[in-house]
C-alpha cells in the first residue's frame, strides 16, 4: 500500500527536517525531556541497581550517595521526577507537532537518542534483570545447561546482582539471547560494568531496529511515519524499559518487527528468519509466526493457502530453531522453562490478584491454596492463547496489525504477572495498527502514564539499613502528585485527558 499524500515527511520538501525544523514549542518540549534524561541518570547514580561485587561499590562518591538518607531521598526524587517530567515532555511534544506530515522521521530519531543518551551512562533502573543475563552468560562460559541451572551454580553468585528469584529458576530466554550473554560475559572479562555497557548497546541496537522497522511498516501501511516515531521509539516507555532498565525485549521487539517488514515487502521467508531471530531472544513471539504466515498468504486467500503458508512458516521456523537448540546441545530447553509458572503476581494483573485472593481464601480454611492458585494462573494461560488463537483464525487476513496487537494483549492481560517492559511489545503493535484521535489516543497515554509509574516506583536499590518502603513512599507520592498535575490542573496536559478536544499544534504552544 503506498503511503498517503498527506504524509509528506519522506517527500523532498521534508528530507532536511531535523530537531531545528520543529515548531518552535516542540524545541522546548524536546529538551524538556533532555533535562528529564538527566535528571534520571544523575538520581540512578544513588538508587540504581548496584551489585554487591561491583568494582564501583568501594568509590567514596557512590558510597556517600548511597550511605546518606537524605542523598538517597534526593536521588529517588530526581528519578521519579525525570521520569514523569519525560512523560510531560512526550505529551507536549505531540500537542505542539501541528502537522506530523511536515516532520521528517530522522527528527524523531535525533529526539529518542537524544532522550536515551544520558541514561546510557547510569546503574540499571527499575529492574536487575540484567544481572541475571551476567549470571547467565557466565554459566554458559562455565559450560553448564541455564535451562536446568540457577545462577546458584556459579560461586559467590550473589554478587553478581541478580534478584533472587533468579538464583534458582531456569532461563526463560532464547538460545541467540544465550550466545549474547556468553559473548558478552567473555569479551567483558567478567567485570560487571564493562558488561551492563555492552547489555545497554545491545538495547540500544534493538532501538534502532525498532525505529528502522516502524519506518517501514508506517510507510507500507499508508501511516504518518514521525506520528508512529513518536508513538513508539521515542515513548517513554521504550525510553526507560529499554535504556534505563537494559530489558532484552528492545532486540527482540525490534527484530519481529523487521520480520513482519520484510513479509509485507514481499520477503517472507527472510521474515521468518527474522521473526525466528526474535523467538531465539525471548520465545513469546512465537505468537507472530501465524499473523506471518497470515500475511505471506495474502489478504484474498482461501483457507488451503493460509494452511499451506501456516505449514511452511512452521516448517522455516522449526528448523532454525532445532538447528540452535542443536548448536548450543540444549535443544528445546526453553519450552519448559517458558511454560512453567513462576510466583511473581502483580495486583493490576486480574489473573495474578484473583490466584493471590483464591489461595488466600483457601488457606484460611486449611484448604491447597498453592493448587488453587496454579490452577487459577493455569487457566488465565490457556483463556490467553484461546483468545490469541481466536484473533488468527478470525475472518479475512485484513488489519493483522491489529489483530496482532489484540493477540499479544489477550496473552499480557491474562498472565499472573504484567510488567511494565510487556507494554512496550502491545505499544508499538498498536500505533503500527493505527492510532486514531478520541478515546483510543487517550488509552495509549493512559498505559503509558499508569506504566511508567509503576516502573518509576516498584524497583530502587538501597542499602539495607535505610528503610526501603519510606524511599518508595517517596517516590510513589511524588508520581501521584505530578500525575495528579499533568491531569487536572495543567492546563496544557489536562485536555489530552478529557473527552474533550485536546489542544494541538500552534494553540496548545501558547
Amino acid at each position: 500500500m503506498p503511503q498517503r499524500s498527506a504524509d509528506r515527511s519522506l517527500s523532498a520538501s521534508g528530507t532536511a527536517r531535523s530537531i531545528a525544523g520543529l515548531p518552535g514549542g516542540g524545541r522546548y518540549a524536546v529538551w524538556q525531556g533532555f533535562i528529564a534524561s538527566v535528571c534520571m541518570t544523575l538520581g540512578g547514580l544513588g538508587v540504581g541497581w548496584m551489585a554487591s561485587g561491583s568494582s564501583l561499590i568501594r568509590v567514596p562518591f557512590f558510597i556517600v550517595l548511597r550511605d546518606n538518607p537524605i542523598l538517597v531521598v534526593l536521588c529517588t526524587v530526581l528519578v521519579a521526577f525525570g521520569g514523569l517530567f519525560l512523560v510531560r515532555a512526550w505529551l507536549r511534544l505531540g500537542q505542539r507537532v501541528g502537522d506530523w506530515g511536515a516532520v521528517h522521521p530522522l527528527a524523531l530519531c535525533k529526539i529518542a537518542a537524544l532522550w536515551c543518551a544520558p541514561l546510557m551512562l547510569t546503574f540499571p533502573l527499575f529492574s536487575r534483570d540484567v544481572y541475571a543475563y551476567i549470571g547467565q552468560g557466565r554459566l554458559m562460559v562455565a559450560g553448564l545447561n541455564p535451562y536446568v541451572n540457577g545462577i546458584s551454580a556459579l560461586n559467590n553468585y550473589h554478587n553478581l546482582g541478580p534478584d533472587s528469584l533468579w538464583t534458582e529458576a531456569p532461563t526463560p530466554y532464547g538460545p541467540v539471547f544465550l550466545w549474547i550473554e556468553q559473548a558478552i560475559v567473555w569479551v567483558s572479562g567478567g567485570n560487571l560494568e564493562v558488561a551492563i555497557a555492552l547489555f545497554r548497546i545491545v538495547a540500544a541496537v534493538g532501538v534502532v531496529l525498532c525505529a528502522i522497522a516502524v519506518i517501514g511498516l508506517a510507510q507500507h501501511y499508508g501511516l504518518q511515519t514521525s506520528r508512529k516515531l513518536w508513538l513508539t521509539v521515542a515513548n517513554p516507555l521504550f525510553v526507560i524499559n529499554f535504556i534505563a532498565s537494559i530489558h532484552n525485549d528492545a532486540l527482540m521487539l525490534g527484530l519481529v518487527l523487521l520480520g513482519l517488514l520484510a513479509v509485507v515487502r514481499g520477503r517472507p521467508v527472510l521474515g521468518i528468519v527474522l521473526a525466528t531471530l526474535s523467538i531465539g531472544i525471548k520465545p513469546i513471539t512465537l505468537i507472530a509466526l501465524p499473523f506471518i504466515g497470515l500475511l505471506w498468504a495474502g489478504q484474498r486467500a482461501g483457507w488451503g493457502r493460509k494452511i499451506a503458508c501456516w505449514a511452511l512458516t512452521a516448517l522455516i521456523a522449526g528448523a532454525i530453531l532445532t538447528i540452535e537448540g542443536a548448536v548450543t546441545g540444549f535443544w528445546f530447553g526453553w519450552l519448559p522453562a517458558m511454560t512453567t509458572s513462576g510466583t511473581i503476581w502483580t495486583w493490576y494483573a486480574p489473573f495474578g490478584l484473583l490466584s493471590v485472593t483464591a489461595a488466600t481464601l483457601v488457606q484460611s480454611i486449611n484448604g491447597p491454596a498453592d493448587l488453587v492458585a496454579e490452577l487459577i494462573k493455569a487457566a488465565g494461560r490457556a483463556l490467553g492463547m484461546l483468545a490469541a488463537l481466536w484473533f488468527v483464525l478470525r475472518g479475512s487476513s485484513e488489519r493483522i496489525m491489529l489483530r496482532m496487537a489484540l493477540a499479544l494483549t489477550a496473552v499480557v492481560v491474562t498472565a499472573a504477572a504484567i510488567q511494565p517492559w510487556y507494554v512496550t511489545w502491545l505499544a508499538a503493535f498498536f500505533a503500527l495498527a493505527g492510532i486514531a484521535e478520541g478515546w483510543y489516543l487517550r488509552a495509549y497515554y493512559l498505559a503509558t502514564v499508569f506504566f511508567t509509574v509503576i516502573a518509576l516506583t516498584d524497583q530502587l536499590d538501597v542499602f539495607d539499613w535505610i528503610p526501603l518502603i519510606a524511599i518508595r513512599a517517596v517516590a510513589i507520592a511524588l508520581s501521584v502528585v505530578f500525575v495528579a498535575y499533568m491531569m487536572f490542573w495543567d492546563w496544557k496536559t489536562r485536555a489530552l485527558f478529557t473527552r474533550g478536544p485536546a489542544l494541538s499544534g500552534a494553540s496548545a504552544a501558547r
